[in-house]
């Protein structure tokens, strides 16, 4: 399994106990769906090596407490520490409405309900407090924050998103 096959779905925090078990911070908002999971990967070396899971359940917000195949002994598990989850796309929730998945909307026409159309999203920002949509207008990056605010809204189907930018937003990248 390729990485970019997979979503991101934590990180390996702590030990839970001499037996291997594991807690993991899950990076979703709604940690309740993936406390039955059979399996999942974990980056070793840049690798994702499969394991398979005998137990798992919540341990308090967003901690996953995890019993891993072969992971029995407190150093099976000091060797997975602060190590990344992933899981494959497929088993990634289906979004409705304008709400969306960052990889997801990657090639996306981007449309200013004032400026038109602004370009195709090649990649989303989320480094800084505020995610922003990078779009591609001719050459010039133009970065539109991803708020509720000025998405107007999201068609999966034409493969567009309409906003509804500040005045001068869009133009401050262009001049």
């Amino acid at each position: 399994m390729k990485k970019e096959d997979c979503f991101y779905l934590g990180k390996i925090v702590k030990k839970y106990s001499f037996k291997g078990e594991i807690i993991a911070k899950l990076d979703t908002d709604q940690p309740d769906i993936y406390e039955n999971l059979d399996a999942l990967f974990i980056d070793v070396s840049n690798r994702l090596i499969p394991y398979f899971v005998e137990k798992s359940q919540l341990h308090k917000s967003n901690l996953l407490r995890l019993k891993l195949e072969d992971v029995s002994s407190e150093s099976d598990a000091d060797a997975l520490l602060k190590k990344d989850l992933y899981l494959p796309l497929a088993l990634l929730p289906k979004l409705e409405g304008n709400t969306f998945y960052f990889h997801e909307i990657i090639g996306f026409q981007v449309i200013d309900e004032n400026f038109g159309p602004v370009g195709h999203i090649t990649g989303v920002n989320d480094s800084t407090t505020q995610a922003l949509f990078e779009i591609d207008h001719h050459g010039k990056e133009v970065l539109i924050p991803i708020n509720d605010d000025i998405i107007c809204s999201l068609d999966r189907t034409a493969k567009t998103v309409l906003v509804k930018t500040p005045p001068g937003l869009i133009d401050l990248y262009l001049d």
